[in-house]
């Protein structure tokens, strides 16, 4: 007769080892502009087209809180505020839609 118990050893609940350490990310409109060393929080607005490019994909999709770092109440704040630009012409929907506001003015 076969035991019950395996003779294979059971993976014990150690941290897996990875290649590389992940820093968690602040979120940028909370802490503040680590450039210019602004400790007071950034608005979010949707005039403020060149910021509101960086959280947006090639593909011109809102870019997720986990790659972007973003706390929960500036994503939604932000994703408002990134649709209202695409509303308004500001930003555009698609790679080729055109008739959206470059950047160059």
């Amino acid at each position: 007769m076969t035991s019950r118990h395996s003779t294979y050893s059971k993976p014990t609940n150690r941290r897996p080892k990875g290649r590389f350490f992940t820093r968690r990310k602040v979120c940028y409109f909370c802490v503040g502009d680590s450039e210019t060393k602004k400790t007071t929080p950034v608005q979010i607005d949707y005039k403020k087209v060149e910021v509101l490019r960086k959280y947006v994909s090639d593909r011109h999709k809102i870019e997720t809180r986990r790659k972007t770092g973003t706390c929960s109440k500036c994503q939604r704040t932000l994703a408002t505020a990134i649709k209202r630009a695409r509303f308004l012409g500001l930003l555009a929907y698609t790679p080729n839609h055109r008739g959206a506001y470059i950047g160059t003015r």
